[in-house]
């Protein structure tokens, strides 16, 4: 991936949409352009957990001006996540490609953990040096992200299912604020925060909040009197005191309250009210950056060799201890292959993946070697994967567990040619390695006529290796059995 003078990244947030767009001088960023839309995706999730027409409508809206400001820009310098909302609506598979024809570009959709690491990252890059782990809290609309850092390395990263417009609907669905509801919803704020509590508390010097709902409370805090910098303990229960008082949401008089924060204002107060409760949190400052600056700070590592999914990667093939060898020759088999199949149409980032896959195809084994690509499918689909995707990870998926066996669990899968060739590549490479040896393998010629794969040995080698010959000829019965024409010949 060449170096692109300008990055954007598109932070499809559960309250608000956010596009940031920043030129890279050397490795600090200047920001060009920053847009906020509050589309609030969550309070448009029904109680089944579908997004409604109306917040389908507000998303569609905002992502087409997002997409007038991106025109022109490469796809790889663009990056747009998806959080807490898009990863539990049911109907999300139908959107996100109405979603992405809107904007012009691929949305990932990132699990919780990913989302606490990238709003890490991103704060941390705000900050001055300092010593001492921190404690970042992002209130988001559907979740509340805890992270526990060193310097620009996340320590302790977890994603809790609770944010200020999810518990607004469900504790104040009229706005109403009364003693009851709001000790129902810090109840429940506490309860779910008390799963991380042994973990978290005292393991931090200072604590800071990030995002939306952070820098309303703060400004709120602030502006009416009730701190006299950043949130505090005492802060937060004169607030408290005041909303109890008034009884209505809509009808707060508050410096800095924004109208389009003020229905989820009652939510995110009782998430923070309940952290400070439960890790004893006297005070926080306010991070001015979060998720967006992380995701770029993320893109921009990949532009200089400094990709986390490489790190994951190899932190995988150490803790499922990988035959790094046999890891290594199906990786430049299954290149090698894809490349000559694809010839220079190759797609960089395909083949990334390729390489990836051929390098954790076998992690499943450390669970049981009968059907260990099972195993690794499993592994490869539910794992907390840092820099990974959702849809990264099943793809990698798929390719694990097609790479033996029939292909038949993967017939409604292959849409793309590439699709066909990157799985038709790692099941050769496993194929031909099927001894596990080091041992020098013949000339392979790989070729794709645009209806037909060919794949082309030595005269005489395959009656000189039968197991092989026999692997092959079911390998062609196979994609035959899908429709797709293999045949195989001799130099």
């Amino acid at each position: 991936m060449q170096e692109q003078p300008i990055l954007a990244a598109v932070d499809l947030g559960s309250n608000s949409f956010r596009l940031q767009i920043a030129r890279i001088e050397g490795d600090q960023f200047y920001t060009l352009d920053n847009l906020r839309e509050p589309v609030r995706l969550a309070a448009g999730l029904t109680p089944s957990r579908y997004l409604d027409e109306a917040a389908q409508h507000r998303a569609l809206g905002a992502l087409s001006r997002f997409g007038e400001r991106l025109r022109g820009l490469p796809a790889q310098a663009v990056r747009a996540v998806g959080t807490n909302s898009l990863r539990v609506a049911k109907n999300a598979a139908e959107f996100i490609p109405l979603a992405e024809k809107t904007l012009g570009f691929p949305i990932e959709v990132i699990a919780g953990r990913e989302e606490a690491r990238l709003i890490y990252i991103g704060v941390a890059r705000g900050l001055p040096q300092a010593s001492g782990n921190r404690l970042v809290i992002d209130i988001g609309g559907g979740s509340t992200e805890f992270i526990i850092g060193s310097g620009l390395t996340p320590l302790k990263l977890e994603s809790l299912y609770m944010g200020c417009v999810s518990f607004s609907q469900r504790f104040f669905p009229e706005n109403k604020v009364t003693k009851q509801n709001f000790k129902q919803a810090e109840l429940a704020a506490r309860t779910e925060i008390q799963a991380i509590v042994a973990d978290y508390k005292g393991q931090w010097k200072s604590a800071y909040g990030s995002s939306g709902s952070a820098k309303a409370l703060c400004e709120i805090l602030e502006l009416n009197g009730f701190s006299t910098g950043g949130i505090t303990r005492d802060g937060l229960e004169q607030l408290r005191t005041y909303i109890l008082k008034v009884g209505d949401v809509q009808k707060l008089n508050l410096q800095g309250l924004r109208p389009d924060r003020m229905l989820s204002l009652a939510g995110g107060l009782a998430i923070m009210y309940a952290a400070f409760s439960e890790l004893n949190i006297d005070k926080m400052q306010l991070a001015t950056t979060a998720l967006r600056e992380g995701v770029l700070y993320d893109l921009w590592g990949r532009t200089h060799d400094d990709d986390i999914r490489d790190v994951t990667v190899q932190q995988f093939m150490q803790r499922y201890r990988v035959d790094v060898r046999q890891a290594q020759r199906v990786t430049e088999l299954a290149c090698n292959l894809a490349k000559q199949f694809i010839g220079d149409d190759a797609d960089e980032n395909s083949l990334q993946t390729l390489e990836w896959a051929g390098k954790l195809h076998e992690i499943g084994i450390s669970v049981a070697h009968g059907g260990y690509h099972k195993h690794t499918a499993y592994i490869l689909a539910n794992a907390d994967m840092p820099g990974f995707s959702k849809k990264d990870q099943q793809r990698l998926s798929q390719l694990a567990v097609a790479q033996r066996g029939s292909l038949e669990k993967i017939r409604n899968q292959l849409v793309s040619i590439e699709d066909y060739v990157m799985n038709l590549s790692l099941r050769l490479a496993v194929l031909f390695f099927r001894s596990r040896s080091s041992s020098e393998l013949p000339l392979i010629q790989a070729h794709f006529s645009g209806t037909k794969f060919h794949l082309s040995l030595p005269v005489g080698w395959l009656k000189l290796n039968p197991l092989t010959e026999t692997a092959l000829t079911e390998e062609i019965k196979q994609w035959n059995s899908l429709g797709v024409s293999f045949q195989l010949l001799e130099l």
